[in-house]
């Protein structure tokens, strides 16, 4: 602690130096603010651990805010939530563009995925894994109150250029969780059902819906490349099972579903079993 001699010295020589002397008043405090944080992101590293913590903390022009390793699960901070980290890259969701500024960014490791002459084949999550990111997931959403349909994967947000976290990250389980809504599967039935014997909507229609849901999706009404990555994407995370793009009946159904007011629940995790209605 300084004496009232030594504090006087100090301020005369900062006088001396031509720095002046100043306060700030931090007593007021507005209530009209947030966190910055608006959007979290998830990613798959596709190489191991060691190799991943290499490459997000030196010089690889990219990075995250944490990192969960697969064996053991382990969660490492790499970036202060404060500050920004370098994950999201070229985005876009539902309007906002250069999500880096805005989102927390996850890195999981894992493979991603391997081009066989069976096909392209993705690397599975251990649940332990999955376990903690969704502990790290509920973590940062309820500092930063980050809403549930903006905590999504790298490819959502940029679509065909990305792939992770991919077909084989358990979104399902994010929803079991309450993070996330989910498509109410009985309404999702019905809509199938229909799409199934009626004739099917036209592209413009699955390009509309999707664009609502945030996607970047051409509004051309012709099934191009970039309309089937969007497609692709959006079957990664619903309809795991089949990601080849295609405006299919299920497809059409789960859009459907999506974007009607009261399609979506939002799952109140354990100890209560019940779920509620979502009104995205």
């Amino acid at each position: 602690m300084k004496t009232p001699l030594l504090a006087l010295a100090s301020a005369l020589l900062l006088a001396a130096c031509g720095t002046p002397l100043r306060q700030i008043d931090r007593t007021h405090v507005s209530e009209n603010q947030d966190s910055r944080v608006q959007y979290l992101i998830l990613h798959y590293t596709v190489i191991d651990f060691d190799r991943s913590l290499k490459v997000l903390t030196t010089g690889g022009k990219v990075s995250a805010h944490y990192l969960v390793r697969d064996n053991p699960p382990q969660t490492y901070q790499l970036v202060d939530e404060n500050r920004r980290s370098w994950h999201a890259g070229v985005s876009y969701w539902a309007g906002a563009t250069n999500l880096n500024a805005a989102s927390i960014g996850i890195e999981i490791v894992n493979a991603g995925f391997t081009d066989t002459p069976a096909g392209r084949v993705y690397a599975p999550f251990p649940q332990k894994q999955i376990d903690e990111v969704i502990a790290l997931t509920k973590e940062i959403v309820a500092r930063h109150n980050i809403r549930p349909d903006r905590i999504l994967g790298h490819n959502d947000i940029a679509p065909g250029r990305k792939q992770d976290p991919g077909p084989a990250f358990p979104w399902k389980q994010l929803a079991d969780a309450g993070l996330i809504p989910w498509p109410d599967p009985a309404q999702v039935e019905i809509k199938q059902a229909i799409y199934q014997i009626a004739p099917p909507p036209d592209l413009l229609w699955f390009q509309e819906r999707l664009a609502r849901i945030g996607y970047q999706t051409p509004q051309t009404g012709l099934l191009d490349v970039a309309t089937r990555e969007v497609l692709s994407t959006f079957q990664m995370k619903y309809r795991p099972s089949d990601i080849l793009g295609e405006p299919d009946a299920q497809t059409a159904a789960l859009l459907d579903v999506i974007t009607t007011p009261g399609g979506m629940i939002t799952a109140t995790p354990a100890p209560a079993a019940s779920a509620q209605r979502s009104p995205y």
